[in-house]
């Protein structure tokens, strides 16, 4: 539940993404996204072993993760896309390398600390999360992170066509087609590297609207 006094918008989001799921399987189709492409080939040369990926969804970047020969540790709050993952995952032989989790991110994460050698997110932090559970949510990963291990996420930032529509939560969100997210400024992406080191933040569109994103790389001190 939100912490800073919307519980009814955590409930709301739970059983919109688990509708959404239900009708519509693979909503992101298969292919992974640009930012995991780019995130297992950062790992790879990292020799990075095992990934936690956050809120994972049906999981396609999960599988791709797997398939380039990484363990997953893959989290999402929906019941219903953590049993698509599993299932997919079974169908393509690679089940052993994928542990699907349902977690939500307002909760403590369940791995040990110092546990994950790398950490991605891709639109996880820009979620119904409030400004509070998102340094939260950074400060877990920084928890499980191995000393010098790199957390890549990615947000869809106030220059996104949708910052300002739909209704208005506060704190940056907004709701628009029954999604809420939270739009990140400048401001919010350097307020969570206190403690960590910032090596990029890349530009970069999504989608047909486009969603307009940041891409971060930060790296836990060693």
């Amino acid at each position: 539940m939100l912490s800073d006094g919307q519980p009814e918008l955590a409930l709301t989001q739970h059983e919109h993404w688990q509708d959404t799921y239900r009708a519509h399987p693979a909503m992101y189709g298969s292919d992974p996204s640009e930012p995991a492409l780019y995130s297992a080939d950062v790992f790879a040369a990292e020799g990075v072993e095992r990934i936690l990926e956050l809120a994972a969804g049906h999981g396609r970047d999960t599988l791709y993760f797997a398939h380039r020969g990484f363990t997953v540790a893959a989290t999402d709050f929906s019941e219903v896309a953590v049993a698509q993952l599993r299932q997919t995952a079974r169908a393509q032989g690679i089940a052993a390398r994928v542990e699907a989790t349902v977690h939500d991110l307002r909760n403590p994460l369940p791995q040990l600390s110092g546990s994950i050698d790398g950490a991605f997110a891709h639109m996880a932090l820009c979620m119904a999360l409030s400004t509070k559970e998102i340094h939260a949510v950074v400060d877990e990963v920084g928890r499980v992170l191995k000393p010098g291990g790199k957390f890549i996420y990615t947000v869809r930032h106030t220059g996104d066509a949708h910052y300002g529509a739909g209704r208005a939560h506060g704190d940056d969100i907004f709701e628009y087609g029954g999604f809420a997210v939270h739009f990140f400024c400048r401001e919010l992406v350097e307020s969570l590297t206190a403690g960590w080191i910032l090596e990029d933040v890349h530009a970069f569109d999504e989608g047909e609207l486009p969603r307009r994103l940041w891409r971060v790389t930060a790296t836990k001190p060693g």
